[in-house]
């Protein structure tokens, strides 16, 4: 099977390099039938590699033939991985002899890396191009101290510009969604204003976890123990979303997909019920107040029903936002954009951030039908 990540591999015996504590006993053949031994009794070896600086996206791509949804193999998706049997089992191997190349053409050890991370390699659930995307982050100050926290490690490790997509959505949303707010409402824009400023505060906090939970992902969590139930075995290996590629060695069962969306949307319900219950006790107060200090004000507004409407948007999120985004990032984004255009950064960020605006903007129009076909927020006269 080809391991598209790598290119043109030789290997030179000129420098000293400590491997008894990453390698154990194995031979990694490469393209070019060249064949290198490492042992955990050999106290010195080097290797010198040319890497194709493929995104993980095309490696999986490339493993999987069609980058089908199934990932490298079905099975039954148990901690994360499906039954593919032998032919996972050589993928992971693949994976473990990969990442050991990198690590010492960098002149690097497994002690430097998080614990979680180093883990993953040594079980081979990720593959060499996935730790040459962790030192390629670690030259920026900021995604260095990003991935010292394990939500940003699995994000920022499975797409470099998962950073530029948290801070566009919310600045985006901002914007798009008082535009949409005018759009919809036209000449009552200002009469039902206490409805607009409920819904940007809402959009603000709800904007960064539609970015971060469907957000595609490195698992880097540990296997479940053996007594776990099915239930919690399901759960705990579904991707983060729902149409992700999975990594070589890895796959995911059309069963964990669905789970994906569902777990997706039950977090999804919390937050955007929680958010709006806080957006919508804001506002209200805002609008007391108004009417204390302003007694003209007191017609023209009143104040929101705080349950029906927070919980309005917690199934909003689940039934329109979730889909919405799981497909934005999981398909528009990582199997079609990121092939095309990862080549250049500066036009991939231009395309994602073209996408999302859309999207933001299409999903403040859905909100206001949403709200008021369920009655929780009427036109008003």
């Amino acid at each position: 099977m080809a391991m598209p990540s790598f290119s043109n591999t030789s290997t030179h015996l000129f420098s000293h390099y400590n491997c008894s504590s990453l390698l154990p006993n194995y031979s990694v053949r490469t393209r070019n039938a060249a064949l290198f031994f490492f042992s955990s009794k050999l106290n010195h070896c080097s290797v010198s590699t040319r890497f194709l600086h493929s995104p993980p996206a095309a490696v999986s791509s490339a493993e999987n033939g069609d980058g089908g949804f199934t990932g490298s193999g079905d099975g039954d998706g148990s901690g994360g991985s499906g039954g593919g049997g032998g032919d996972e089992e050589e993928e992971r191997d693949r994976n473990r002899k990969e990442a050991m190349l990198v690590l010492a053409e960098a002149s690097r050890s497994l002690d430097s890396f998080p614990a979680d991370l180093a883990a993953a390699v040594m079980e081979g659930r990720v593959p060499g191009s996935i730790v040459l995307r962790f030192f390629e982050l670690e030259e920026s100050v900021v995604l260095r101290w990003l991935l010292k926290f394990g939500g940003f490690r699995e994000r920022l490790l499975a797409d470099e510009l998962f950073l530029a997509k948290l801070v566009m959505e919310c600045v985006v949303v901002i914007f798009t969604k008082v535009a949409a707010e005018l759009e919809r409402r036209k000449e009552k824009f200002t009469k039902e204003l206490d409805f607009v400023v409920a819904n940007v505060v809402t959009s603000i906090v709800t904007g960064f976890v539609l970015v971060w939970f469907p957000a595609p992902t490195v698992s880097l969590k540990p296997p479940l123990t053996v007594s776990a139930g099915p239930i919690a075995k399901l759960f705990y290996g579904c991707p983060d979303n729902a149409f992700q590629m999975a990594l070589p060695g890895t796959s995911y069962t059309l069963l964990q997909r669905i789970g994906a969306i569902v777990r997706n949307g039950a977090k999804l319900f919390v937050v955007g019920t929680g958010a709006s219950l806080v957006g919508i006790s804001i506002t209200n107060a805002l609008i007391n107040a108004q009417k204390v200090v302003h007694k003209t004000f007191a017609p023209e507004a009143e104040n929101l029903p705080l349950i029906s409407s927070s919980v309005a948007y917690g199934v909003y999120m689940v039934v329109v936002s979730n889909l919405r985004y799981q497909v934005l990032a999981g398909i528009i984004e990582q199997r079609i954009l990121e092939p095309l255009l990862h080549q250049n950064k500066l036009i991939l960020t231009a395309a994602y951030f073209t996408v999302r605006t859309a999207n933001t903007y299409w999903g403040s129009l859905l909100w206001v039908d949403f709200a008021r076909w369920a009655g929780v927020q009427k036109i008003k006269d």
